[in-house]
């Protein structure tokens, strides 16, 4: 029985959930540290920690031992009742957070919390409108499937209505420029909110984006942009929702990404890093908005809020967290990283960008060879499997065009050693792939040009 079943192909009885992709090749049998290990024997670096979840690698000793104490003593219960491991949480995690966040509840999904933080928002302003960004992705569920706009919108029917979006502030790839050829990112999100007010019907509710777009391309918003966001916001009455499902709990050498810009939401959603790839997830918000949620009889009364398990494995990530400071952990090993991409990038003239903080990194390639201009998305799909037949995992954005963009996300745990593995995986990769071709000239007509303030 069990030969027959290997020889059955995978999507024989699985639905086929990513789209335009296939599965991995390879069936994974366990996973330990920052490796994961195929059943016949292969192991792979994991740069992605899993989903961008595992912050503390796969397998954590801590994370092990606390679900095994946790799962024999109390796991799941009533919605309604509340557990010591669930207060904990609580009072610990609104500790690491900047007054005034200091109202939380606990849930499984980012999606699930974005869904949470929408609903908060549309209830306690009275109004219904969303922006978020153009590249954006915040789930798959009702409302933040509707302020995700990077895929997953052709062919399902209408959206709600009142959901827009704001461009990418991309410094690489830039929409507006100055007369010095750089990002006018006041202009263009003067000119987004231009469109925008032109759209809404007078029911702007909220702005939903993530300090730094992870789907969309590992794209830093520049130094200012978040409080100016802010300000465009609250100008209009919308509250501004921050997306840390990647970015939070130390990912980027800070212990929340919007501390970079001294900026505080009014709400704040965690998930992936907070259960390190365990399901749970966060809502965070102010008491006065909380208060405000509940005089109008805020419902989101679901099968897993605040459920004890969970929050037991996110009251012992915050404990790795701390105890190891893996903030100061994910800068020095960034800059490792950082250090040996821009290296490639003076060996592979292929490499146009590298950007990002800490352990979330972007690498973008620009295939400008005459043949294979706009071939970026068979070029990036080339390199992650030869990658994966070295022994790495990487991932790049599904997005048309965009396919030559890597996100780098090791666990926080990874070692010197690790990283540099992965680097030395990734120039062989490099150079095999760009091998196949021959190399002419390049191309000296821009793909596209511009817009000149």
């Amino acid at each position: 029985m069990l030969d027959d079943a290997a020889h059955i192909a995978p999507e024989h009885h699985l639905v086929r959930y990513s789209g335009r992709g296939t599965f991995s090749p390879g069936i994974i049998a366990r996973a330990e540290g920052s490796s994961v290990f195929t059943e016949d024997g292969r192991e792979l670096l994991d740069f992605t920690s899993g989903q961008m979840s595992a912050i503390l690698g796969h397998a954590h000793p801590a994370i092990v031992a606390t679900v095994r104490e946790q799962v024999g003593r109390l796991d799941h219960l009533y919605s309604g009742m509340l557990s010591r491991p669930v207060l904990d949480l609580a009072r610990r995690l609104t500790g690491t957070l900047p007054e005034p966040l200091q109202k939380v509840m606990f849930l499984t999904t980012g999606a699930e919390a974005n869904e949470a933080a929408l609903r908060m928002a549309k209830l306690v302003t009275g109004r219904h409108e969303v922006v978020s960004f153009a590249r954006s992705w915040h789930g798959m569920t009702q409302a933040a499937a509707n302020a995700t706009y990077s895929a997953g919108r052709a062919g399902y029917g209408p959206a709600a209505p009142g959901n827009f979006a704001l461009p990418v502030p991309d410094r690489f790839r830039p929409g507006i420029v100055d007369a010095d050829g750089n990002l006018d990112w006041r202009r263009q999100l003067d000119l987004g909110f231009n469109l925008i007010d032109a759209q809404s019907v007078g029911s702007l509710a909220a702005c939903l984006i993530e300090p730094v777009l992870s789907s969309g391309g590992v794209i830093e918003l520049p130094p200012g942009y978040l409080a100016a966001l802010r300000d465009k916001c609250h100008e209009r009455g919308m509250l501004l929702i921050l997306d840390e499902a990647q970015t939070g709990l130390c990912r980027t050498g800070d212990w929340y990404a919007f501390e970079h810009d001294g900026v505080v939401p009014d709400i704040l959603t965690l998930s992936k890093t907070l259960g390190a790839g365990l399901p749970l997830a966060a809502v965070l918000t102010s008491a006065e908005i909380e208060q405000e949620a509940h005089d109008r009889g805020f419902l989101f009364f679901t099968t897993h809020v605040n459920d004890p398990l969970p929050a037991a494995v996110g009251n012992t990530v915050l404990d790795v967290l701390t105890h190891n400071r893996l903030d100061l952990r994910a800068r020095t090993l960034g800059e490792r990283l950082r250090g040996g991409l821009d290296e490639l990038a003076t060996r592979h003239p292929v490499i146009g960008d590298v950007r990002g903080r800490g352990l979330l990194v972007g690498l973008e390639l620009t295939e400008e060879r005459e043949q294979c201009v706009g071939d970026t998305d068979k070029l990036g799909a080339a390199v992650t499997r030869r990658c994966a037949e070295l022994g790495l995992h990487m991932n790049i954005v599904q997005l048309p065009g965009m396919g030559g963009t890597f996100r780098i996300a090791p666990p926080l745990t990874t070692t010197d050693a690790e990283i540099d593995r992965g680097l030395a995986i990734l120039d062989t990769a490099l150079s095999d792939v760009t091998s196949r071709y021959p190399t002419p000239a390049r191309s000296a007509l821009p793909v596209s040009a511009p817009v000149r303030s």
